[in-house]
């Protein structure tokens, strides 16, 4: 069995800052290979390993299609691509959203763990919502260690408070005592043997996709829950409920325009001389409106409290 030897990170909001922390504290000769994935747009370039190769003598690159993975290197998801490990090797992939993000921290926690067991060493830092806790659950599981940011030092401590009240993590601690930690950890002999709560068989449900409308599956893993669709969009609870939150405020939005269309429509078919049943045309055109006005007002007061 070989040592603790790969690092797998995952951040969102405010994890740049969080990320310059802890790269100052890696030394150049650091025997571990290192996975970062940070939540970023997929249509602007990310400028993330540059910023990194300014806090660490380590190699920082963004991912490459295919390349041999090697101790010493840190590997930066680029944006609109997962990253997968493969023993030896990484490859990238536009394989559906997970989370609502591409690239997503679980599909990267998730490869690592099958792919390395007990040599990886999972870590969550600041960010919103929940990417990232199945993730670090399969790390654990597979005889991994689990880290997360300490929430209260955490810019933002949705992603780290999740991964606490959901895995069972190792440590618990402050960004800037986590170099130190993770140097101590590098190089150790694991344990060799699955851990944790069994997962269960995926059971359908009366959900259906956010993003492509088919039919949603539910799986737990221990105190993690999982929604996917048959082609692969993938969702913490959190990001379940705010990708629905996202797809009934476009739906309501929907509306509003076919019901003010249609009010148009009745009054420019009122306007013509040739149409008899003017009254009711403008009665249409009135309820159509109405109810166009009290749909917006529902969607404006929803949207003021969810923020």
């Amino acid at each position: 069995m070989n040592n603790r030897d790969v690092i797998v990170i995952g951040a969102s909001a405010g994890g740049v800052s969080a990320l310059k922390t802890l790269f100052r504290a890696f030394p150049a000769d650091l025997p571990a290979a290192i996975f970062v994935v940070l939540h970023v747009s997929a249509r602007e370039p990310s400028h993330l390993p540059s910023i990194l190769r300014t806090r660490t003598s380590l190699r920082v690159d963004h991912a490459k299609d295919g390349e041999t993975i090697q101790s010493g290197h840190v590997y930066v998801a680029p944006p609109d691509r997962h990253v997968v490990i493969e023993s030896g090797h990484l490859h990238l992939n536009v394989a559906p959203r997970e989370n609502r993000a591409r690239p997503a921290i679980n599909p990267l926690f998730r490869s690592a763990a099958l792919a390395y067991g007990p040599r990886v060493i999972g870590v969550i830092l600041s960010g919103t919502l929940d990417d990232g806790t199945a993730g670090l659950w399969e790390i654990k599981h597979r005889g991994g260690i689990a880290i997360a940011q300490s929430p209260e030092d955490a810019e933002h401590d949705q992603m780290p408070s999740n991964a606490i009240a959901n895995v069972r993590v190792d440590y618990e601690v402050a960004v800037a005592e986590m170099g130190p930690l993770l140097i101590s950890l590098v190089g150790q002999a694991p344990e060799s043997q699955l851990r944790g709560e069994e997962r269960t068989v995926p059971e359908n449900t009366r959900l259906t996709c956010p993003d492509c409308h088919g039919p949603i599956q539910r799986s737990r893993m221990g105190e993690v829950t999982e929604y996917k669709c048959r082609v692969g969009h993938t969702y913490s609870p959190q990001n379940m409920l705010a990708a629905h939150d996202d797809s009934e405020e476009r739906a309501l939005w929907s509306a509003i325009e076919s019901l003010e269309e249609g009010a148009d429509l009745a009054d420019e078919l009122r306007a013509d001389r040739n149409q008899q049943n003017g009254n009711n045309l403008k009665q249409s055109a009135e309820a159509k409106r109405t109810l166009a006005k009290t749909i917006r007002s529902a969607v404006e007061t929803v949207s003021l409290k969810q923020k």
